[in-house]
């Protein structure tokens, strides 16, 4: 009952959260003349970062209401395309003068304990050239039981039904967890010979074979039974929560995990942040704000899916081994010949090691050469394979040529 001993927690600070918010705004108060001392700068940081700590972070927005198109800006709104229990698909739809003829593109993001708010970056730099949508993954705490279970079989039906509501001619972008399942999407839709199956499939960072150069996260994922998963890592949702008694992998647990790979430098950085408001670098402040407001929002998995993660990626090898099976049908990569594949990983990447995802081209071997891609970043860690300025200056116009070229 790990979480709901947390959540109550969480709530029975929420008077001492409530004051230091308040302290914080009386002591930082621009017309109060003791506010520039540095005794009550330090005093102000204290105050915000206790009540930073003990907030109740909710899903981050996009906020991206606007683009530039020819050096002309144009105006996004957020459409949804398809609802589902768990996940809807958004479009981001471009106010357009005149009609385009932009590659569709569908940004597969990531349901590893994140909102799909984490790939803004990503969508911010592809909405310029292209119609961009995106799998908006619903916290599963939020889902009633009424709506069923989801596990890794849903995710790749998902996946497939979005790709029939787009239509041929759709390109794939799958970053982190989803490379496994968008792969296997792929190619059961190309053994079936749907229309719909995507014009490019791209591979950003992901677990395709976690056997090649394992990183920590792959080791704990080894390193334990499927049993202790369920018994270790799984709770039910609080009463209060619209799925309450829901099966879930907290998504507390899955944050806990991120930060105990680079605990020193969270640590100093919460240390620069105090520094930061006793100084009055505003800017580096709000860098660090705007960095945790993200990183610190997570959600809850399906215990189904979560489950089903760990023993086919982490523990089984299914897919690469080819014993993957979907629905009792068996799933061939091989069957893939007229998708092209680009596969991207970066240098400095410590959850899904170099070669985990490039391992994708073995498994496609009917995709001509022409068709296949493989980029490397150097000096590039995880989140900077679709994040920040090397995705903007490197990656992506290299991705964007391969588009160009195979469409």
């Amino acid at each position: 009952m790990l979480y709901q001993a947390i959540d109550a927690h969480l709530a029975s600070l929420t008077p001492a959260r409530l004051t230091a918010r308040w302290m914080h705004q009386m002591m930082s108060h621009p017309m109060l003349p003791y506010s520039y001392t540095t005794g009550f700068r330090a005093a102000a940081a204290w105050f915000e970062l206790f009540d930073r700590a003990t907030q109740r972070r909710l899903k981050p927005a996009f906020g991206l209401d606007a683009t530039l198109i020819d050096d002309q800006p144009v105006a996004v709104r957020e459409q949804g395309v398809v609802e589902k229990p768990f996940c809807r698909l958004l479009h981001f739809a471009r106010d357009l003068r005149l009609p385009r003829n932009d590659p569709h593109v569908l940004v597969v993001a990531p349901m590893s304990g994140h909102h799909a708010s984490l790939l803004r970056g990503t969508v911010e730099t592809l909405l310029p050239a292209h119609e961009v949508y995106i799998t908006d993954w619903t916290d599963a705490r939020l889902v009633p039981l009424s709506a069923g279970g989801f596990d890794l079989a849903d995710y790749i039906d998902y996946i497939i039904d979005f790709l029939r509501v787009l239509g041929p001619e759709t390109h794939v972008i799958a970053v982190c967890q989803p490379s496994p399942p968008a792969l296997a999407a792929t190619a059961l839709m190309a053994a079936d010979g749907d229309a719909a199956t995507p014009k490019s499939l791209t591979l950003m960072g992901g677990p395709v074979d976690t056997r090649v150069n394992p990183t920590t996260v792959n080791h704990v994922g080894a390193s334990q039974s499927l049993d202790w998963f369920e018994r270790k890592a799984i709770d039910l949702v609080p009463p209060h929560y619209p799925g309450a008694m829901r099966r879930v992998y907290p998504g507390f647990l899955q944050l806990g995990g991120f930060m105990s790979m680079n605990p020193d430098r969270h640590v100093q950085s919460h240390i620069d942040f105090f520094h930061h408001l006793v100084v009055g670098d505003g800017e580096s402040a709000a860098g660090h704000r705007r960095f945790y407001d993200e990183y610190l929002s997570v959600m809850d998995l399906s215990a189904d899916f979560y489950l089903d993660t760990i023993r086919h990626v982490f523990q089984e090898h299914s897919l690469p081994i080819g014993t993957f099976t979907h629905r009792d049908e068996k799933v061939e990569p091989a069957a893939i010949r007229k998708t092209a594949l680009m596969t991207i990983e970066g240098e400095l990447d410590d959850i899904s090691g170099l070669g985990q995802t490039k391992a994708a081209h073995d498994l496609c071997r009917n995709i001509p050469a022409a068709k296949r891609r493989h980029l490397e970043q150097e000096g590039v860690g995880h989140y900077g394979i679709f994040n920040g300025r090397k995705w903007r200056q490197f990656i992506y116009p290299a991705w964007a040529e391969f588009v160009r070229k195979v469409s």
